[in-house]
């Protein structure tokens, strides 16, 4: 393994110097820097974390905690895209990332105590319960913490802009001549209180008021009980003309159900999702949905924390909204006059 001393002989100049060039210190000259980091470079040479660790007080490891209710892990497609861009970022600022758990080779830990034994500079926390207790602990705890998709006081957030992609969602779907509209939404986190606002919000707007047997209670990532509570829609005296579902994961369920019933998409019935997930643009028609950026959500959650780690004395709580974008897709048709 090619040390700091290999480089310092291979350039001619001291293992301090050479330490100095490579932790982007200003008091030697560039033209040394630069020729040290490229030396390093060619040499293959790659910072021992143990040591960087000491020196710094650092351990360039940020965690990640994340748990579905429906245990989705890595196929959880809205997290695995948001993960993905987190991971990416967070590469290119100098960490490495570890799933963050309550199980550690069976001895069983709390989120925080995990942190620590893994030495987390900070840790992003995303679909998580959010009272969870031991959640609870890690937000308030002394280590860096940025949340998706929830608030939390004197911590950083990326949120996705969740009122207004469910308004623009069903202002489109109203445009198009629907006023019975039902909404199958996913538990109740503070994703669910924003869409259920942004839905009642449009329909408000319009003039449009919705029956209570019109708003049903499922789960994210549930396509079974999905295509329940499809079925317990359409047995309504006046069932809806579109039904909102929780993610586009649902409305595979839906499709079975209607399906089975002779019914056709969206002749017979318009439907719409949420997420603008890869599978969105699979199906035929092409569903009508909300795409989150997972792209941005990822990055920003990343530098976020980052900054957090960094610059703990001046570094002030962020909340960024981050927009989505309505895909119109094939699955809502209009309605006659």
């Amino acid at each position: 393994m090619v040390s700091m001393k290999d480089i310092a002989l291979r350039c001619g100049v001291s293992v301090a110097t050479v330490s100095k060039a490579l932790n982007g210190q200003q008091d030697i000259g560039s033209d040394t820097r630069e020729r040290i980091v490229r030396t390093a470079a060619e040499m293959g040479y790659t910072p021992n974390a143990a040591a960087r660790m000491l020196k710094t007080n650092r351990s360039h490891n940020l965690g990640v905690l994340f748990v579905d209710e429906m245990r989705s892990g890595l196929r959880h497609e809205y997290f695995s895209a948001m993960l993905s861009s987190f991971k990416d970022e967070a590469e290119k600022l100098g960490y490495d990332i570890t799933f963050i758990s309550q199980n550690l080779g069976g001895r069983a830990m709390s989120y925080l105590e995990h942190c620590r034994y893994r030495n987390c500079d900070g840790v992003v926390i995303a679909c998580v319960d959010f009272n969870d207790p031991s959640v609870v602990e890690l937000m308030h705890s002394e280590i860096p913490v940025v949340t998706v998709d929830y608030l939390v006081d004197q911590r950083s957030a990326v949120i996705s802009d969740n009122v207004r992609g469910m308004s623009e969602l069903v202002s489109y779907i109203l445009s198009l001549g629907h006023r019975d509209i039902a909404y199958i939404h996913g538990e109740m986190t503070s994703v669910t209180h924003n869409r259920l606002a942004g839905f009642y919000r449009s329909c408000a707007a319009a003039g449009v008021k919705v029956p209570d047997e019109y708003v049903r209670p499922s789960r994210y990532h549930d396509p079974a009980s999905s295509a329940r509570i499809t079925r317990e829609l359409l047995a309504l005296k006046r069932p809806p003309t579109c039904i909102l579902y929780p993610d586009d994961i649902c409305v595979i369920g839906a499709r079975s159900e209607l399906e089975s019933q002779g019914l056709s998409i969206p002749d017979d019935i318009s439907v719409a999702g949420y997420d603008g997930a890869l599978l969105s643009e699979a199906l035929r028609p092409k569903l009508t949905t909300v795409r989150q950026d997972t792209d941005t959500l990822g990055k920003r959650a990343a530098i976020l924390l980052a900054e957090a780690v960094e610059h703990p004395k001046t570094c002030l709580p962020l909340q960024e909204l981050i927009p989505g974008t309505l895909l119109t897709g094939g699955t809502v048709r209009r309605l006659d006059a």
